[in-house]
């Protein structure tokens, strides 16, 4: 489990999660009709090792069962739920995109993910897109010392199911720290006052997968993307979380990180 011991390791954590998050911001202009995922993962590549000088935490990436991950971020295009592999895919315009990146400075993990919008984009999609963002900061707005997990996922699923749109059960978020993945397991449905405590220095991420059809996914051949069932879209949004005594520090921020949604207090979130 990831737990801040001292203020010298919150620092590292923090340098992590913000260099994460600058890459997001740095392939932002990146991103648009013509240009291919693999692009894309090429430019992240050469930007966190060259101008950030910190290591990919995916490139060569395999859990028990999968075969290596190759790219330094996931591209997660339209039905695409989550681990997109970068390739030749060529970017059009409507398409939505969620990136996905996971660096390691320091020997601390920085993880977070946001959405893209390649173009023109239907209403829908925006709407997806808003209403993920928002159960993600639902959800970061349950966070403080002494409050249970199912707090979290409870807030998600309400606000996801009442906008008329399902929560993925496959893939929740994660401790995280000196290790990619760590307990507890972050997940983004449940009922209230149910789960783990959290405690003040614990490190989570919040990274909601909502889809505008039915929850149910699967796994391409390939052995990493997770598509939608009925080829609905999908959108995801993730930060990386510290838990203190009176609430909650979002670590994943920059200076282009999308502001807070109008619900939160922002005096409240670093």
């Amino acid at each position: 489990m990831g737990i801040i011991k001292n203020k010298n390791d919150l620092n590292k954590m923090r340098s992590a999660c913000q260099d994460a998050a600058k890459i997001l911001d740095f392939i932002t202009s990146f991103v648009k009709p013509g240009v291919t995922t693999g692009y894309l993962d090429k430019l992240c590549k050469e930007y966190l090792t060259d101008e950030l000088k910190v290591k990919s935490a995916t490139v060569g990436y395999a859990p028990p069962g999968h075969s290596p991950f190759p790219g330094a971020i996931c591209t997660s295009v339209n039905h695409q739920v989550c681990h997109g592999i970068p390739g030749n895919r060529i970017l059009k315009n409507g398409d939505s995109l969620n990136i996905d990146v996971t660096i390691i400075k320091d020997e601390w993990y920085g993880d977070t993910s946001r959405m893209y919008h390649v173009g023109d984009q239907s209403i829908q999609s925006l709407r997806l897109s808003e209403i993920a963002y928002e159960c993600m900061w639902k959800g970061i707005q349950k966070v403080k010392n002494y409050a249970r997990l199912g707090d979290i996922g409870h807030a998600i699923q309400k606000h996801a199911e009442e906008a008329g749109f399902s929560v993925v059960r496959e893939f929740c978020g994660h401790g995280i720290g000196k290790n990619f993945h760590e307990n507890p397991q972050v997940l983004h449905y449940g009922k209230p006052n149910t789960g783990e405590l959290l405690k003040t220095g614990m490190l989570i991420t919040i990274e909601p997968m909502i889809n505008a059809g039915k929850r149910g996914v699967k796994q391409l051949s390939d052995g990493w993307t997770i598509v939608t069932c009925d080829h609905s879209l999908s959108a995801q949004w993730e930060h990386t979380i510290c838990v203190t005594d009176i609430g909650y520090e979002v670590l994943t921020v920059s200076s282009g990180t999308p502001k807070p949604p109008s619900f939160i207090d922002n005096q409240d979130i670093f």
